[in-house]
């Protein structure tokens, strides 16, 4: 049978690719998407497997989450830039989180569980570079968004609901499928040269994970070796399997 799953944070540019490959395997998978806007959700192809909704909100999740057997969590808050910033004169732009898009209130949990009870898996997609509170991207909009998203994943492991947390590298706009992917933990994975990933092979391990029993209760750092190097990884039930971490 068929599980049905619901990819939220569908209209960014990696929810677009796992929305995809679950319509492109529809033997296996009833895709659905939850997108903040009525333009994300056009852009998308405006199908009515496409929800707009408020993740923070769980009476306006439940439409979306109702008899969803998994969830796939990708949405984060998004940091604009301040207007006024030329690159001419040198110096770095400066970054600001529109009024209700602050990370402390979009990357904790609880309206999703609530909406998703019964949900048989979720699958959170985090960035690696938490364990460091000092990290750069902290400081953008002094935001601290690796610090909430840590929280978030905290909050899942410790739900009782079977999860994969994956903590991406730096995301690439490249081809998935060509490149050996490596998992580690606890941001090891950032002391090497090896630290980014495509999104098309994070969106990848994302639908794997729901089709793999070594992959719950697991969280693991994904980046990927250059293409050319290495054999590009196909057996994903190995992959998960190196990952000893829970949280």
């Amino acid at each position: 049978m068929s599980s049905t799953v619901l990819v939220t944070g569908a209209g960014g540019r990696t929810g677009q690719i796992v929305y995809r490959k679950l319509k492109e395997r529809a033997e296996q998978f009833v895709g659905r998407g939850l997108v903040r806007t009525e333009e994300s959700k056009e852009k998308i192809g405006g199908a009515d497997d496409v929800f707009v909704g408020d993740i923070r909100d769980a009476a306006a999740l439940a439409p979306a989450c109702q008899g969803i057997d998994a969830l796939i969590i990708l949405t984060s808050a998004v940091p604009k830039m301040k207007p006024g910033f030329d690159p001419s004169k040198g110096g770095r732009p400066e970054f600001f989180f529109e009024d209700g898009q602050f990370p402390n209130s979009f990357n904790l949990l609880p309206s999703v569980a609530a909406a998703a009870a019964g949900v048989k898996h979720i699958v959170l997609v985090g960035s690696m570079g938490g364990t460091d509170p000092n990290h750069p991207l902290n400081s953008i909009g002094n935001g601290n968004i690796l610090v909430w998203k840590r929280k978030a994943e905290q909050y899942l492991a410790d739900s009782g609901i079977p999860y994969t947390i994956i903590r991406a590298g730096g995301l690439q706009d490249t081809a998935g499928g060509v490149r050996e992917l490596l998992v580690s933990r606890d941001d090891e994975l950032l002391k090497t040269e090896t630290r980014t990933i495509a999104r098309a092979d994070v969106a990848e391990v994302c639908v794997q994970a729901l089709q793999i029993e070594e992959a719950k209760f697991k969280a693991l750092d994904l980046a990927s070796k250059p293409e050319g190097a290495g054999a590009p990884t196909s057996d994903f039930k190995s992959l998960f399997s190196q990952v000893t971490a829970s949280f």
